[in-house]
């Protein structure tokens, strides 16, 4: 009877440090609010990609004001009246649904190490798929950024050092306007240090955004799309 108890009082340990060590994060909620009873929610996106991949030390894409800067090209394949983003990292038993991989993600899953998120949204001057190989030429313009967000969860530091941003089109303004196009995400680290761990992205519209892609690279981007 001891020894029954015993394996039982170890599965549930075991059970319990699991738990403790899976990541949450909430629905992915738009910047349109409703009050249900004394609460005030926001909508969650209808629409939400999600991409999990791994930074490594020294693979930068460029050099930004002094900062390592690492991107995720997207394609966005229809008008939308606004764009949801966030980051968190590490990306550790984060479970979501179908998510992107990045080519080195699973091979690093594990990894407890994680960074400080900084992000940015940034829309370029290539509105075709066409134009997409041209990418190397392409004119970038950042929408929105964020540095720290209490909508996220807290990092193994626990601090709230994850990102969140929405940004709403502005249609009157064509620089701003949330239009069909290529887009790319900027992620790097506000405070002194290097961009290394696992990390999950996602994008949200309230709209529906059939042929959303999401890549590491151009190549794997134009592969993705064909």
């Amino acid at each position: 009877m001891k020894i029954k108890i015993s394996i039982l009082l170890l599965a549930f340990a075991i059970g319990s440090t699991f738990t403790a060590e899976a990541q949450k994060i909430k629905k992915f909620g738009s910047s349109i609010e409703k009050k249900i009873g004394p609460k005030t929610i926001k909508v969650p996106y209808t629409d939400v990609v999600s991409y999990l991949g791994h930074a490594a030390v020294n693979t930068e894409d460029e050099v930004r004001d002094g900062k390592k800067f690492y991107y995720i090209y997207v394609w966005i394949p229809a008008v939308a009246p606004e764009l949801g983003l966030r980051m968190m990292s590490p990306a550790k038993k984060v479970k979501v649904k179908d998510p992107i991989k990045g080519a080195t993600y699973d091979a690093n899953a594990g990894s407890g190490d994680y960074f400080d998120t900084y992000i940015t949204l940034e829309r370029s001057d290539i509105i075709t798929k066409a134009g997409i190989s041209n990418a190397a030429n392409a004119n970038w313009h950042t929408l929105a950024k964020n540095d720290d967000s209490g909508e996220m969860p807290k990092q193994p530091s626990g601090r709230s050092y994850n990102s969140l941003l929405r940004y709403k089109s502005k249609v009157s303004d064509p620089l701003n306007a949330l239009t069909v196009g290529l887009y790319r995400i900027g992620f790097t680290t506000y405070k002194t240090g290097e961009v290394k761990g696992t990390f999950l992205a996602q994008i949200g519209s309230p709209v529906k955004l059939p042929g959303v892609v999401m890549a590491k690279t151009i190549d794997e981007l134009l592969a993705q799309m064909n």
